[in-house]
């Protein structure tokens, strides 16, 4: 089988019915990043209407897959009412070849692909979920499923960071980004340092290119794209690899606007995304409509 053939197959790995609507989990060869991907989507009833419905992409975060929000976040009760599709993902590249931290660490490799374009071998052969997300995903999804082109982006820590660095760049492909507990600042954590410092080498001005902060001090505050970033005060990785304060003095110093809100007794796990996710599916769906 050539790529090409590979790139017009969608493969259904699983089919749950969920609130009168549908989660189902595919894979298909990605020429983008060289190997079999899976995603899961959820379709709203509102598609056996003949509706075309707007998609909100959740990317996850270190260690995930495309399960861990479908099973988790409990997002799609909601969903369903709203008439929102939902995209989740794969966290990274995977398959034979794919390489992974030597060190058999969480934070790089598998499972960690940063949301970035690696131009640092061997990661670049595989590890360009960027390009992945921006293009050839939601071209899938176009194509074979009943979406329209509105579009919104999520995410959680380390997806939290992808889905604001790809938002801030394409600002015209969505109409709102939100994130939970996002790595705010990674030219300025370990977690950003390992993981950009092996995907993007030593020169440590391309890392700006994957920096929500360095981004927003650079965006257009006279046309801003609606931005609502949830932190919990009791996670363990507030003080270290997040840096929520970073995201609000690049927010003051540009002018750009965001709304920021610090949750009491919050940590870093899927309760606290269960606890505000209908938060966040409304704030979409407003701009969404829009």
């Amino acid at each position: 089988m050539t790529n090409n053939i590979h790139n017009l197959t969608l493969k259904k790995v699983s089919e749950q019915k969920c609130f009168d609507g549908w989660h189902r989990q595919y894979s298909h060869w990605s020429e983008v990043l060289g190997c079999e991907m899976r995603f899961a989507v959820y379709l709203p009833p509102h598609v056996d209407n003949g509706e075309d419905v707007p998609v909100l992409y959740w990317l996850s975060g270190l260690t995930c897959t495309d399960e861990n929000f479908m099973q988790k976040a409990g997002a799609m009760r909601l969903a369903s009412d709203l008439g929102v599709a939902i995209v989740a993902p794969d966290t990274s590249p995977r398959g034979e070849g794919v390489p992974d931290d030597p060190e058999g660490q969480y934070d790089l490799g598998l499972g960690a692909g940063f949301y970035v374009n690696a131009t640092q071998a061997p990661w670049n052969q595989h590890y360009r979920m960027y390009d992945y997300v921006v293009e050839e995903l939601p071209g899938l999804i176009e194509k074979h499923f009943p979406v329209s082109e509105k579009r919104s982006i999520s995410g959680h820590s380390m997806g939290g960071h992808g889905a604001m660095v790809i938002a801030l760049r394409n600002p015209e492909r969505f109409s709102s980004v939100s994130a939970f507990c996002p790595i705010s600042h990674p030219t300025d954590c370990s977690w950003g340092h390992k993981a950009f410092g092996a995907y993007l080498g030593d020169d440590q001005s391309a890392w700006k290119a994957y920096d929500s902060v360095e981004l927003l001090k650079q965006s257009d505050a006279s046309n801003p794209l609606p931005i609502l970033v949830d932190q919990g005060d009791a996670d363990g990785f507030l003080t270290e690899q997040l840096k929520p304060e970073s995201l609000l003095q690049a927010s003051a110093e540009s002018g750009y606007p965001l709304s920021l809100r610090m949750q009491s007794g919050y940590d870093h796990s899927y309760y606290f995304i269960a606890s505000f996710i209908e938060d966040h599916l409304r704030f979409h769906a407003e701009h969404l409509a829009g």
